[in-house]
């Protein structure tokens, strides 16, 4: 079999940031690593699930909601998945840079973890977890430019 664009990444160089995973049409992915690959420790489980649901819910009513196709966490435990459309690159570094900014003091209950009506696993789920990673990643991610999205040969 082929293999996928995403395995071909050389992770042993990959280092915390924004990356132009790919661009499919007028969908664009962006890889938002948190954690340097093989380097734990990994992204907690309750603490990917909490950062997910900030982010899709902050991302889904900013200014450019309708662009945003998906954000989903990766299955290593190291980062996301942001998928958008017709947006431009620097447009999405400073959206990413607002969301985890937000992240890093949000103080109220999580967007769709009130109930197991509302999400899958709805226990499961940190909070101060999130806010302490977020506050570690608005740094490294803070003068992020488009230039920098390319994955290192």
């Amino acid at each position: 079999m082929k293999k996928i664009a995403s395995f071909c990444v050389n992770h042993d160089k990959l280092l915390p940031g924004i990356y132009l995973s790919r661009v499919d049409g007028d969908v664009v992915t962006y890889d938002i690593r948190l954690v340097r690959p093989n380097c734990p420790p990994y992204l907690p489980n309750p603490v990917l699930h909490t950062i997910e649901h900030l982010f899709a819910t902050f991302a889904r009513n900013s200014a450019v909601s309708d662009h945003v196709i998906y954000f989903g966490p990766m299955g290593c435990r190291t980062g996301f998945y942001f998928l958008v459309s017709g947006l431009g690159h620097a447009e999405v570094i400073a959206l990413i840079q607002d969301i985890f900014q937000r992240i890093a003091v949000f103080d109220e209950p999580i967007p769709g973890a009130a109930c197991s009506a509302e999400c899958g696993n709805y226990l499961e789920h940190d909070l101060p977890g999130a806010r302490e990673w977020a506050k570690g990643f608005v740094p490294v991610i803070e003068h992020w430019t488009p230039e920098r999205l390319r994955y290192e040969e």
